[in-house]
């Protein structure tokens, strides 16, 4: 019975490497890596690697807000073209990157602002909305947005009723 005890004990040890304190509790934030047949200073090489490209990202994350998280066009008719547009505001300490606008359907195109938005600024994201034939009633759509904010993603609305 301790052969197997011994053996498990030694696979689980090979397959983890987590930072420990003396009660032998992994720290908060601590990495685990699995080893790939790397020595130690490689392992610690990617470990401080991984560690350097986290802190680049949190460094560079800055926050951003909206003048409205929901645009109605109330009543439209299906194959008009309605357009709206949804105010961003750096709130934040550095510049604003959107990297991607996406939109729940094809009868929505966003348009991103092209270059950084610099703190204190506000930028625009345009929204077309060409409702599509027999597509009739209440419609709601969704715009997400992709920037260096925390959290990463961020969604605006549109809503109409097509008669």
């Amino acid at each position: 019975m301790k052969r197997v005890f011994l053996i498990v004990g030694i696979v689980s040890g090979m397959f983890s490497c987590t930072t420990t304190t003396t009660d032998n509790k992994a720290q908060e934030g601590s990495v685990s890596v699995l080893s790939e047949g790397e020595s130690d200073a490689e392992l610690a090489a990617k470990v401080k690697a991984f560690e350097a490209e986290e802190k680049a990202k949190k460094e560079a994350v800055t926050s951003m807000s909206f003048d409205k998280m929901l645009h109605d066009f109330g009543n439209v008719k299906p194959e008009s073209d309605n357009t709206c547009k949804f105010k961003v505001t750096n709130t934040g300490k550095k510049p604003l990157i959107i990297e991607k606008v996406s939109a729940s359907c094809g009868c929505t195109t966003p348009h991103k602002p092209e270059g950084p938005i610099l703190p204190g600024q506000s930028d625009y994201i345009e929204v077309g909305f060409h409702p599509k034939p027999g597509q009739v009633g209440e419609i709601s759509k969704t715009v997400t947005i992709e920037a260096n904010t925390d959290p990463i993603l961020t969604d605006v609305q549109i809503k109409a009723f097509v008669k």
